[in-house]
């Protein structure tokens, strides 16, 4: 069967009861339309507990070699018949490659020696995909798909990459700043361009000043030295553009600068560079202690610079004919919006707050190349033939994206699609290219509120191709242009799937039907699928499929522990909380005790809400999560009578653009809501004492969990924060300035949402947990909370440090000492 609920009538369901997942699902074909009408939210089957053997806190929290060392970095060998993935060795950190035969055959180490010859993820293909085409340990090789035979093309020090096969068949490679290209049949090497982070040398200079040029008319000497200099620099440029064997294709881009992006045309006729001013990612007071070295010093190590330090950086596009040897800087200003005053309204408060008055006005504004931080491809893309390249910009403040083509005639850009969000652009769901043998965009967009598919002609209106209540990521375009693979979470939120649409008739059709957290790559020879697949009580593990709608799937790899799977393990249930703030519910996992019976009253159980960090990040989904240990913690928990509630609160990934921006310029008030919302579902549902309710997380969650206590004191009895973040004007620039803008623009956001200004609050039970060589979430924010909690005269708070810790601990023995602190809280004051 195919259970479709309607959003609204799961919340009303969810308001009713606890709506635990259970059930089963099935593929479809679906068009667009039927999509667009397919809500969030269907019934999916749940886990169900595991093993007899109980599951202890030490063996929780031990190096995760116990769990099996699964398949990592997987990726398709080029005869689209074997596998390549590491695996970690036991007791070390290093890592072995192994090739696996889809037909089934065991699993081959393979020896150092031979490494060379794999290929590797990002291999690239000719067009007959008779050759691929990798780099390996800095040089480059190419490989025969049919006979398997290996060339190298270079073998030196020198550390090429980026290998790209041209339109004439021949191939190029990028070395420092230069790219080269070479015939396969000759050998022969030649250098298409080489880039100078430099000014243009000027040459001879001709006299210019009085004196000077009294010099050259007065002294024959000086006349004809000069004479001699200039004739033998025409020489030089004659020689340079009459003789075909000399290398002629130099090419400046600036002194104090640096490339950002630089991408080759296929046609090896033209490139697009990105320059940007060379400035540090630090200052030199950007540092961080280390107390435990080697040498029983004290190291005093670089760290980056924090977001209030922050400053706009624009940069320069460069278009480069390698034809006609010119170069021309396309400006910014053919961009719609380009100099709006988008942050406006913020300014106006923020001055108002001063009393003083913001006057509105039109300046360019700072663009760069967009950072996707999920992306393995360029934001530069030249289509196929090399007579058309597209840009993704995106604007400093955060608020555009831009996809631009280029008039070469002009010499100058070409907006294609301008997406703006009053909030921020998220930094992921950027995935675009070119259909193949054409002039036709496609590009992920979340205009509709989610992130869903479009294709637009260089000068033609764009169309949606998928639409509906859930995210597509993760973009595979076939070389037909018969499908653009995608993953999807079209059954419900927390379940992902793998599918294809048509770019020409938008019909989309359902390939995998795995039921849990489901990743892919298509084939070389895109007949199949290498699928790396997860549920919730089973770790990943490499699939195959053919790429065709309602495919089976075949296990290739299982190596999972026995241990492992003998561990009495509480599966979590998959809830939707009722929101008190939004229509959408809050989906959350919940762990139930051993002893639970359905329907008890008494309201005498005690609780503990985990909060996930990295605030945009789903966890309440149906694959395997990267919090393993606290699965296992969960999972204790509840086998000592707590519930254990895990919940994707707003700002989680999964859920759309409403979702993910409803903290902007507020971080911690709408996630604060959500707890709340938690706890009181626990109250009606799970028979959970509001008294008896405790809550945790790490990095963002030990943020939250100190929004929650001081913001909320009486919500929650005790809290531990872990690796917290408590003043956001210290964190990155990249990830803070999004949803608080800068703080010299808007403190008030910053102020509303750090909880250092919120610390008199504080009522109840506080652990802090800090790592001290933290380099994301700098040991500083919890020794200047501390300093302001013992200011403020509080008592009931404690911090433990780690003093070898970088903001995700490493040794088993950091990780048991932390949570048997948090273990022990709970234990004492709930």
């Amino acid at each position: 069967m195919n259970l479709k609920i309607a959003n609204k009538t799961l919340v009303a369901m969810a308001i009713a009861s606890s709506f635990m997942l259970a059930g089963c699902q099935t593929t479809a074909s679906t068009s667009t339309q039927e999509v667009s009408n397919t809500p969030v939210a269907s019934v999916v089957a749940t886990p169900v507990d595991s093993g007899s053997s109980e599951i202890t806190l030490e063996q929780a929290m031990a190096h995760p070699d116990w769990l099996g060392r699964q398949p990592e970095r997987a990726f398709w060998a080029a005869d689209s018949k074997t596998v390549v993935y590491a695996q970690k060795q036991q007791g070390n950190t290093l890592r072995d490659l192994y090739t696996q035969a889809i037909s089934g055959q065991q699993a081959s180490q393979v020896a150092l020696s031979q490494m060379h010859a794999l290929g590797a993820k990002n291999a690239v293909y000719s067009a007959d995909k008779s050759l691929q085409a990798y780099a390996f340990e800095g040089n480059i090789f190419v490989k025969n798909t049919h006979t398997s035979q290996i060339t190298q093309i270079t073998h030196d020090s020198a550390k090429q990459s980026k290998p790209q096969f041209l339109n004439d068949g021949s191939l190029a490679f990028r070395q420092a700043n230069a790219f080269f290209k070479v015939d396969l049949k000759t050998g022969q090497r030649v250098e298409l361009v080489n880039l100078h982070l430099a000014d243009k040398p000027q040459g001879v200079k001709e006299p210019n000043t009085y004196i000077a040029k009294e010099q050259h008319k007065l002294i024959d000497y000086i006349a004809l030295t000069h004479k001699n200099k200039l004739d033998k620099q025409e020489r030089k440029e004659q020689l340079k553009s009459q003789n075909a064997s000399i290398a002629n294709a130099q090419f400046y881009l600036g002194k104090g600068n640096k490339i950002t992006d630089v991408q080759l045309s296929p046609s090896g006729k033209a490139l697009i560079a990105v320059v940007t001013d060379n400035r540090s990612w630090r200052e030199d007071s950007d540092i961080m202690p280390n107390y435990i070295t080697d040498d029983a010093g004290v190291n005093a190590e670089k760290v980056r610079r924090r977001v209030a330090d922050a400053k706009p950086q624009t940069s320069e596009v460069i278009y480069i004919n390698l034809e006609n040897n010119t170069q021309h800087t396309l400006s910014f200003d053919t961009l719609p919006g380009f100099d709006e005053d988008v942050l406006a309204a913020v300014k106006k408060e923020n001055y108002a707050r001063e009393g003083k008055t913001y006057e509105s006005k039109k300046e360019p504004r700072s663009i760069n190349l967009i950072m996707d931080w999920g992306w393995s491809q360029s934001a530069i893309t030249w289509n196929h033939d090399g007579s058309q390249v597209a840009l993704m910009l995106e604007a400093w403040d955060n608020k555009d994206r831009w996809i631009a083509s280029v008039d070469f005639d002009n010499n100058e850009l070409v907006s294609q699609h301008r997406l703006h969000d009053d909030a921020w652009v998220n930094y992921t769901y950027n995935d675009f290219g070119w259909l193949n043998n054409s002039d036709t965009l496609y590009y992920l967009s979340e205009e509709s509120g989610y992130s869903h598919i479009y294709k637009k002609s260089l000068n033609g209106k764009a169309t949606q191709l998928t639409k509906g209540q859930f995210v597509v990521s993760n973009l595979t375009l076939s070389d037909d242009n018969s499908a653009i693979y995608y993953k999807a979470n079209v059954e419900h939120p927390g379940l992902y799937e793998i599918y294809r649409v048509d770019p020409q008739t938008a019909q989309s059709e359902q390939i995998t039907n795995l039921d849990g957290m489901t990743d892919y790559q298509l084939s070389p020879d895109q007949t199949k699928l290498l699928l790396t697949h997860s549920k919730i009580m089973a770790p990943p593990e490499l699939y195959v499929a053919d790429a065709k709608a309602n495919a089976s799937a075949k296990q290739l790899t299982n190596t999972v522990s026995s241990e492992f799977l003998a561990k009495q393990l509480i599966a979590p249930k998959i809830v939707a909380v009722p929101s008190s703030h939004t229509d959408q519910p809050i989906y959350a996992k919940v762990y139930y005790p051993a002893d639970y019976v359905e329907g008890e009253s008494g309201k005498n159980r005690k609780a503990v809400i985990f909060n996930h960090g990295a605030g945009y990040l789903q966890n309440s989904h149906m694959g395997w999560s990267g919090y393993f240990r606290e699965f296992m913690f969960h999972s204790l928990l509840a086998s000592e009578g707590y519930v254990v509630m895990d919940m994707d609160y707003r700002a989680s990934k999964g859920y759309g653009r409403d979702w993910r921006t409803a903290i902007y310029r507020q971080m911690g008030t709408p996630e604060t809501q959500d707890l709340m919302d938690g706890v009181s579902w626990m109250a009606e549902n799970a028979n959970v004492d509001t008294g008896a309710v405790g809550t945790y997380g790490g990095s963002y969650g030990g943020f939250m969990t100190f929004m929650a206590l001081f913001t909320q004191p009486d919500l929650f009895q005790s809290g531990a924060a872990l690796r917290p973040v408590t003043d956001w004007a210290h964190y990155n620039a990249p990830y803070t300035s999004n949803i608080l803008n800068h703080p010299d623009v808007d403190p008030i956001a910053y102020e509303k949402s750090s909880p250092i200004y919120y610390a008199e609050g504080l009522k109840n039970h506080l652990l802090i947990n800090a790592p001290m060589v933290d380099n994301n979430v700098f040991f500083q924010d919890s020794v200047r909370l501390v300093q302001r909690l013992i200011e403020l005269e509080k008592e009931n708070f404690e911090t433990a440090i780690f003093p070898v810790e970088p903001h995700g601990f490493v040794q088993p023995s950091s990780w048991l000492d932390e949570y048997r602190r948090i273990y022990k809280l709970f234990k004492e004051t709930l």
